[in-house]
């Protein structure tokens, strides 16, 4: 099974960016953890502050990968291309989130990315990432 995940803007800083919202684990830390507990699995990581390298590299991935672990992070309330680029792919899409938007502003309520998604998993932390990793393997 091949699957990546898809981290958008500031996510390269977990660890250090408001710990009190996002932990102080690093991500790259947390993917070692999950690459040893799944490892059967195929696991890719993207992570770009760019949101077109975000589409291009859900359409590079989104024909080929048996499954993508989105978190668009701040464009998932902004960008409909990223959107548009989960609905044109065959590739399931899950979108994560670390926090809970629905607990914070009211302008992270909104996703263009939800509904195009398989499913979202928004508010358990790093942990959000595993619990999408194991719908795919399921």
């Amino acid at each position: 099974m091949k699957i990546i995940i898809i981290n958008g803007p500031n996510l390269n800083l977990l660890g250090k960016r408001e710990p009190e919202i996002y932990g102080s684990q690093t991500f790259e830390d947390y993917l070692s953890l999950l690459k040893s507990e799944f490892p059967d699995v195929d696991l890719h990581y993207f992570q770009s502050n760019i949101e077109g390298e975000i589409i291009g590299k859900l359409q590079e991935t989104g024909f080929e990968f048996d499954g993508i672990i989105l978190n668009a992070a701040a464009y998932t309330h902004t960008s409909v291309g990223i959107g548009d680029a989960v609905k044109a792919i065959k590739t399931p899409v899950i979108e994560v989130h670390i926090s809970n938007t629905f607990s914070r502003e009211s302008f992270r309520h909104q996703s263009y990315i939800s509904p195009n998604a398989k499913g979202i998993v928004i508010g358990f932390g790093m942990e959000s990432y595993k619990l999408a990793l194991q719908y795919f393997v399921k």
